[in-house]
């Protein structure tokens, strides 16, 4: 997944910063340039492309909004030459994640009666005659919002149908096994999509469109394979007996048995909760820890269960 180092901070809302990635304006240009017959002007191809931008934008605000409205954390928005990343957190729970993900196409889904209006309002003025430029770009970014909606929705993961799958899968089937299986449904839909990217670029003859493509399915391939690697390091940590008396504050599960965590100064292996976060080969005292599970970092003394009240 992308950071935000190459990037740099544009502006702040609702207490998010936003970053652009330097390499967008490099695919902006090439875009922009690609596109040079669609308009008499080429202030309509940039309009266009800032279009774009900001559809894909108020998509990232959806899923960090609805991330805050669970519970959960949110960070960063980086815009990059692929589209926009939100760093969310939300709860470990399939209701909490669904949501959070989901939020993001519904913005989509809102903009398309807007869209709708003001294309109708184009063709009811004759745009098409007395101002073509306008009346275009109207159209295409309704198109783009559409396009956008539907290539988000395929459900190969990591995209957001991928992740709503995910989402649902987890109900039934538990944490581990739903994003094994989104991940290998990605890696079938990422063949899929660089067949229709070789085809593009050989048989279209439109290298652009088709090396697009071709680079949008690499990085699904990349995040399906992280996919399957945390699936598979879920199963086997759901397999090891838990300790009773302590629970993660945020997913609620209790830790593994075991010296499952290794301190960042000696490098030991120790068990975090039985010496209290007190590495016992170096002396080195951990007031936080990660849980395996969530992956969510929490004082030490957070995870203390209360025990029951008898009488």
């Amino acid at each position: 997944m992308p950071t935000n180092k190459g990037a740099f901070k544009i502006f702040s809302l609702f207490g998010i910063n936003v970053y652009l990635h330097w390499a967008w304006f490099i695919v902006a240009y090439f875009m922009i340039k690609y596109r040079t017959h669609v308009y008499t002007s080429p202030i309509f191809n940039v309009l266009e492309y800032l279009a774009l931008f900001l559809i894909v934008l108020v998509h990232e605000f959806g899923h960090q909004l609805a991330c805050r409205q669970v519970g959960g954390q949110t960070n960063d928005i980086v815009l990059w030459p692929m589209g926009g990343v939100a760093y969310v957190s939300p709860p470990q729970r399939p209701g909490a994640q669904l949501w959070s993900i989901v939020a993001g196409p519904l913005v989509n889904v809102v903009l398309i009666p807007i869209l709708f209006v003001l294309v109708s309002v184009s063709s009811h003025l004759g745009w098409y005659d007395t101002n073509p430029n306008a009346y275009e770009l109207v159209h295409i970014i309704w198109e783009i919002n559409i396009g956008l909606l539907i290539f988000n929705l395929m459900p190969i993961y990591p995209l957001d149908g991928g992740q709503i799958l995910r989402s649902l899968l987890w109900f039934p089937f538990g944490r581990a096994n739903s994003l094994l299986v989104a991940s290998i449904i990605g890696f079938i839909g990422m063949a899929g999509l660089l067949i229709l990217a070789a085809l593009i670029f050989f048989v279209g003859h439109d290298e652009w469109s088709g090396g697009w493509l071709g680079l949008i399915a690499i990085f699904i391939a990349l995040n399906c394979w992280g996919g399957l690697r945390q699936a598979l390091a879920l199963a086997r940590i759901a397999k090891i007996p838990r300790r009773e008396g302590f629970a993660c504050p945020s997913c609620r599960t209790a830790p593994p048995l075991g010296a499952l965590w290794r301190c960042g100064k000696c490098g030991g292996a120790f068990d975090m909760f039985l010496t209290r976060g007190n590495c016992p080969h170096c002396g080195t005292q951990f007031s936080a820890t990660q849980c395996l599970d969530c992956g969510t970092s929490s004082p030490v003394s957070g995870w203390v269960q209360a025990p029951p009240c008898n009488g």
